[in-house]
């Protein structure tokens, strides 16, 4: 598990809704082990992270969410980079159409 730290910006705050009837399990219980209801609900999260890290297809799945976000920011960064070039540059890859001029823009 992973040991909390004094450094400004080393958490994310997050409001959980919980069922009245499982709040009040969780309340009784911190009371009880003399903790707080964040120190629960963190041992809670950290569990749930090993137990899904653990299950055999995780890997694969986050791998193929790795891959679609590599994919994804490729795209995005293929955008910028055309916004960037000078007009009538073609686009890496496309060969320009050689017999065609180039259209006034706004006409179609």
């Amino acid at each position: 598990m992973t040991e909390p730290t004094s450094k400004a910006g080393s958490y994310k705050t997050l409001a959980v809704r919980l069922p009245n009837a499982l709040h009040s399990q969780l309340e009784l219980i911190v009371r009880v082990d003399g903790s707080t209801m964040g120190a629960a609900l963190l041992a809670a999260a950290e569990f749930y992270v090993e137990a899904k890290r653990s299950a055999p297809d995780f890997a694969a799945k986050a791998q193929a969410i790795i891959a679609e976000a590599e994919a994804e920011a490729a795209a995005a960064r293929e955008a910028v980079e055309a916004l960037l070039r000078p007009e009538g540059t073609p686009l890496p890859g496309l060969e320009p159409d050689k017999g065609a001029k180039p259209s006034p823009r706004g006409t179609k």
